[in-house]
């Protein structure tokens, strides 16, 4: 059995992480489920992990810019000051559905009709600090729109919000590359806005977040964007193509989970379509790089065979040397697991006793993680790649369809060359 809430206020051993080139916090989009990645980084801070990267899409970019815009002892403050912020305190009757009802023996009853209610009013008054509802609403067959204008909501204040709780000059010019991810709404490319290749503002995070057609297109420099999420919902391969030749430890967040029970009505259809299209695919992810070390590892065995002088004298040889120094990627992944009492509006279910649920439960998990020791060794570059998740079990996917099992409670998969 997993710790309560309660024996979760512990507070773990000193922790000090072998020598990593690299430490990368990779936040996935998810909407209100982000709180669940400011538990994740609080359980990081506490540990004394700081990442020198990180990189974000949607809600994960908003985080990134609270972590990034603040100095190390004041960001998980500025995390749960940008959280209470843009969720709705429970009102009476939200707090009624939550309280009265788990007397009559009916909790999970009772938080699903508090949590239904929340996401009713997100979608009816916007969220504080967020967005808003854009009224009038742009209708079709009254002319067109300039794209930053046609949405339900409207985003103007989040920019408020975000200078409130983070100084973008210490995301410029401090010691954390930052990387969020967009879409080129002409183009449909998508995109990463670097702070090591421009000076990032509050538009460039906003536009990683501008999910349509909720939230409107968010113009920079001529040009419109949409949410990250829209090509792909994790920044994880933006991490893995600067990887060649590092010892990389990723704390890889995920808020939409790629496994789940078959629906039974419409509204789990609902919610498994969005689990399925927006989680990170991570398993397609660590199959190529399985492949990658594979390759790498033949390129070596080969080179063995080819005589010193000939490889000094060809420059081809040079590079297969190179290509043949793979990476020690090390990818510790926390996964949001869903409540009993969610359903397809938990992205948009903002009130505070949910957000403070979210966060718990990716401080536990982190805190979890760090309970196993030996999962931050840095793999050898034979071995290559070494994956980690407290919530893997066992599971029955054969290896022949190239999909990583499912492990026991605390293990780990490890891909050889």
């Amino acid at each position: 059995m997993r710790s309560s809430t309660k024996e979760n206020n512990r507070q773990p051993d000193a922790f000090v992480l072998p020598r990593y080139d690299e430490i990368a916090l990779v936040l996935q989009g998810g909407g209100a489920l982000g709180s669940y990645q400011a538990g994740v980084f609080e359980g990081l801070a506490e540990a004394g992990v700081q990442p020198n990267w990180i990189a974000g899409v949607s809600i994960g970019a908003l985080n990134t810019a609270i972590i990034a815009g603040n100095a190390p002892e004041n960001r998980v403050e500025a995390l749960r000051g940008f959280w209470n912020s843009i969720c709705h305190p429970s009102d009476w009757l939200g707090g009624l559905g939550a309280w009265t009802l788990p007397g009559l023996g009916l909790p999970d009853l009772a938080r699903k009709w508090a949590s239904m209610w929340a996401a009713g009013r997100a979608l009816t008054e916007g969220q504080p600090g967020f967005f808003s509802p854009r009224v009038p609403l742009p209708m079709a067959g009254f002319g067109k729109q300039i794209p930053n204008a046609v949405s339900y909501y409207n985003t103007a204040a989040l920019k408020e919000t975000l200078l409130k709780f983070a100084d973008f000059d210490r995301i410029n010019d401090g010691d954390i590359r930052v990387s969020v991810g967009a879409v080129n709404v002409q183009t449909g490319n998508l995109v990463y806005f670097d702070n090591t290749k421009m000076r990032l503002q509050p538009e460039h995070f906003m536009a990683s977040g501008a999910l349509p057609p909720g939230f409107p297109a968010v113009e920079i420099d001529g040009e419109y964007y949409w949410d990250g999420g829209l090509v792909s919902n994790t920044p994880l391969t933006e991490v893995l193509r600067d990887a060649e030749h590092k010892d990389a430890l990723i704390f890889q967040v995920d808020l939409w989970s790629a496994r789940g029970n078959a629906p039974g009505d419409f509204l789990d259809v609902s919610e498994r379509a969005k689990d399925i299209q927006y989680s990170s695919r991570t398993r397609a992810i660590t199959n190529m790089l399985a492949d990658r070390q594979k390759h790498a590892r033949f390129i070596k065995e080969l080179l063995a065979h080819v005589p010193s002088d000939l490889r000094r004298a060809d420059p081809l040889f040079r590079l297969a040397e190179e290509a043949a120094d793979g990476s020690a990627i090390n990818v510790v992944h926390l996964i949001y697991k869903n409540k009993p009492y969610e359903g397809h509006y938990k992205d948009y279910e903002f009130s505070v006793d949910t957000m403070r649920e979210h966060w718990e439960s990716g401080l536990e998990d982190i805190r979890d993680s760090f309970a196993h020791r030996e999962w931050f060794d840095v793999p050898s570059r034979e071995q290559g790649f070494v994956t980690h998740d407290v919530h893997r079990r066992l599971g029955s996917v054969p290896q022949s369809d190239r999909d990583i099992p499912e492990l026991p409670l605390g293990g780990q998969q490890k891909v050889a060359a």
